[in-house]
């Protein structure tokens, strides 16, 4: 899928389901994630409501910053610290979390609507973080 970073841009409705499997805890995030333009290229702000096992329903907010290069992606945390990159043509990352390490893998296929999956490993953590995608 030849998407630009461009293409990122507007408000994409954001469905997340977090398998804790060293908890043993389902979680479910409902909310939207918008990519706006930013002067270096995209600021994507998620917000939402996230259920996590029997607790309370909480509001949810995370920000990154998207920046096209080297034919694909550079994904930033809001301070500017890098967390992964990758490309249409191939779809995966990994960020080191020491100690833990977490995978991903981007889904364009069924564009507009994507997938982000995100394999969490290590001494503290063991999960699959899937996030799905739809341009609202």
């Amino acid at each position: 899928m030849g998407v630009t970073l461009g293409d990122f841009e507007g408000r994409w409705q954001l469905t997340r389901r977090i398998e804790d499997r060293r908890a043993g805890l389902t979680g479910q995030l409902t909310g939207e994630a918008v990519w706006r333009r930013d002067a270096d290229g995209l600021r994507q702000e998620e917000t939402g409501v996230l259920r996590y096992g029997a607790a309370a329903p909480m509001r949810a907010e995370r920000v990154y910053l998207w920046r096209a290069e080297a034919g694909g992606f550079s994904v930033f945390f809001e301070d500017g610290r890098p967390f992964h990159s990758w490309t249409p043509g191939a779809p995966e990352a990994r960020h080191h979390c020491d100690p833990d390490i977490y995978d991903v893998t981007y889904d364009l296929s069924g564009w507009p609507v994507f997938t982000q999956v995100w394999h969490v490993t290590g001494p503290r953590k063991d999960a699959v973080i899937t996030s799905r995608f739809a341009r609202a």
